[in-house]
């Protein structure tokens, strides 16, 4: 099951002490990003000389990138409060209307995985983000009425995993759109450098490269494992990381040198022997595997695109020669002109 895995990039239970203690507090120290680092620098140093609210922000990305610490940066950066909420928490127009009358001028609103709010709850937004104003309907029937409610200048920062999934009418009213790119091993190196830091951890420069080449791209994923291998490192060590204790760790952990665990192998493993390599739809591969077909769709499968390893195709998804070399199982012979077949025709 997917919460079961150390690897996953989405929070878990038991992560909330962990990685208030080791998120960075401004952009200088928010690693990564750094396109959209420069351009948030400028869009609030405008905001703040004009003494106005920053324009709401969406950011969308794979889970675990940082969306929700850049969402508490800009809120610091601004001199700002901060509300946090989620989309699945919000389930009436009350709710949110709630969150909003108790905003103060400049306040920031950050409601992640966004793209689950529900319609009705979205069509109170739309005036609020647009117009600064809430419009709540009194009594039923035909003595009903409307009563326009004005609310202070405020920024709206949503969080999203499926960018797709947003309604159009909704997207459009983000004055500022981020994607949150994948990290390089660099990028998680002074990320580990730093977590060890704030963690008293002793780590070598060796060990610290293993941990970040195997964390999938991902700070949260990075700071996790981190916190294993200190505790191997600890208890079959002399409590510094390295690269022995971390390799040693991660593969008693089950992660291997790309950073994939036992559920990316079997997905991999499945489309090899049990479908020939042939094509595979999305509701017969999680059907097979019994993983969900939304964790394999949100969660394994983009990582293993990023690899490489996986195409999709019109006729569905194939595995790549870089799969079957990785997994040590030979390419049938009839797929590799279907695989090239596959390649001039991907689907984003």
């Amino acid at each position: 099951m997917e919460d079961e895995r150390l690897i996953m990039s989405g929070f878990r239970e038991g992560d909330d002490d962990q990685e208030n203690s080791l998120r960075p507090k401004t952009l200088r120290d928010y690693v990564g990003q750094q396109e959209v680092k420069d351009s948030l620098n400028i869009y609030i140093q405008a905001a703040r000389q004009r003494r106005d609210a920053l324009d709401h922000i969406l950011l969308y990305g794979p889970p675990g990138l940082g969306k929700t610490t850049l969402a508490n940066i800009v809120a610091a950066e601004m001199g700002q409060n901060i509300r946090v909420t989620s989309g699945p928490a919000i389930e009436r127009a009350g709710d949110l209307a709630s969150l909003l009358t108790n905003l103060q001028s400049g306040d920031v609103l950050f409601i992640d995985e966004i793209h689950r709010l529900s319609h009705a709850v979205e069509e109170v937004l739309y005036p609020a983000m647009e117009d600064y104003a809430l419009d709540i309907m009194i009594g039923k029937g035909p003595s009903a009425r409307s009563i326009r409610l004005d609310l202070p200048k405020f920024t709206l920062i949503g969080a999203t995993t499926r960018a797709g999934s947003l309604s159009a009418p909704l997207r459009d009213r983000f004055g500022i759109i981020f994607r949150l790119q994948m990290y390089t091993t660099e990028e998680l190196m002074k990320i580990v450098n730093h977590s060890a830091g704030v963690l008293g951890i002793d780590a070598e420069e060796d060990g610290v490269r293993e941990i970040a080449r195997r964390s999938r791209g991902t700070p949260r994923i990075v700071n996790r494992l981190l916190k294993r291998v200190r505790d191997y490192a600890q208890v079959r060590g002399d409590g510094v990381i390295t690269k022995r204790m971390a390799d040693e760790a991660l593969t008693l952990l089950d992660v291997d040198d790309l950073g994939l665990d036992r559920t990316d192998r079997n997905i991999l493993h499945t489309m090899m022997r049990k479908f020939d390599g042939r094509p595979v739809g999305l509701d017969t591969l999680a059907a097979t595997t019994g993983e969900d077909a939304v964790t394999i769709e949100d969660v394994i499968e983009p990582y293993l695109m990023q690899l490489g390893f996986i195409m999709r195709t019109p006729r569905g998804r194939i595995c790549t020669q870089a799969a079957y070399d990785h997994m040590k199982i030979p390419m049938p012979v009839e797929m590799k002109p279907r695989q090239s077949e596959g390649q001039t025709s991907l689907l984003d």
